[in-house]
């Protein structure tokens, strides 16, 4: 039976699209021209070609933040992972409690990041914060405005707590899509459960997990808001992410020429790795479609 497909229905997203392309754009392009100029004030800009360029690729400081960057990301998914994977796994599949257990997973969701950040920054405060406050009370010490040790841990509790949400709805998501056949199935072949996870359970929702890592390395390496509020960078530059260093030299030292060529640096490092996820996830997901029967 052949389809007939409509596609009149684009037309009523272009206005979206047109508006979306008109607000990134301009943006962008004022980017791109500031990366290839330089000026000495009074709004006098000259060619500078790829200078900026070349140097931001060789600074050590470019360097170290995207250190940290790729450390702070490696991280937060061998957590964020397999922690979202045990939780959806524990979650209940039927009855009262599923609509409970979902509100209270979106729940950290519905926060915004800059709240999340203050929230964060007060709670881990040895004077005033319950966090801070217990761990000092232990007889361990803690201080994530004086210790870099500290500071990273705390960034990576924050994150996990506001984001592993988020994971688990992607994964549980994948769990409740799989037909009670498989699990008769398994039953009757007398599987165990960790056969059951590693040939039912972890391939069906091999989809939702390459999203969901996908989300989460785009996240948190783009992330800004959180360390900002709580640490600023510090101590040190031990928390100054790419995020941040950027805003550092485009706001506080006006840099606008560098500022410009380590976003655009920074915005295809981007580009290059979702290139990649989604890559990935349309190869898996080809190779699944061959290798399973049709139901």
């Amino acid at each position: 039976m052949n389809k007939t497909f409509d596609n009149k229905a684009w037309f009523f997203v272009l206005p979206v699209l047109v508006l979306v392309a008109f607000s990134a754009v301009i943006p962008l392009m004022t980017v791109v021209n500031y990366s290839v100029q330089d000026t000495f004030g009074r709004n006098e800009f000259f060619w500078n070609g790829t200078s900026w360029f070349v140097d931001t690729l060789q600074s050590p400081r470019f360097h170290a933040a995207l250190g940290r960057n790729l450390i702070f990301s490696a991280i937060i998914l061998a957590i964020e992972i397999p922690l979202g994977i045990l939780v959806a796994l524990a979650m209940p599949k039927k009855g009262i409690w599923v609509p409970v257990c979902l509100v209270l997973m979106a729940l950290p969701l519905l926060i915004p990041w800059n709240v999340v950040g203050t929230i964060w920054q007060v709670f881990g405060r040895t004077d005033i914060g319950l966090l801070g406050h217990f761990v000092a009370w232990l007889g361990i010490p803690y201080n994530y405005v004086q210790n870099s040790f500290d500071a990273w841990v705390t960034l990576i509790v924050m994150d996990v707590w506001h984001w592993t949400s988020l994971v688990v709805l992607l994964c549980y998501a994948g769990l409740v899509s799989i037909p009670d056949a498989y699990y008769q199935a398994a039953k009757i072949d007398g599987a165990s459960r960790w056969a059951v996870f590693r040939y039912i359970q972890l391939p069906k929702m091999g989809r939702v997990l390459l999203i969901a890592v996908l989300l989460r390395f785009m996240d948190s390496f783009m992330i800004y808001t959180e360390p900002f509020v709580v640490t600023g960078g510090g101590p040190g530059n031990s928390t100054t992410f790419l995020s941040i260093d950027l805003v550092k030299m485009a706001v506080g030292q006006f840099d606008l020429g560098p500022a410009a060529a380590m976003s655009l640096i920074y915005f295809l490092i981007i580009l290059l790795m979702s290139w990649v996820f989604y890559t990935v996830m349309e190869n898996a997901g080809r190779d699944r479609a061959v290798k399973e029967p049709v139901e």
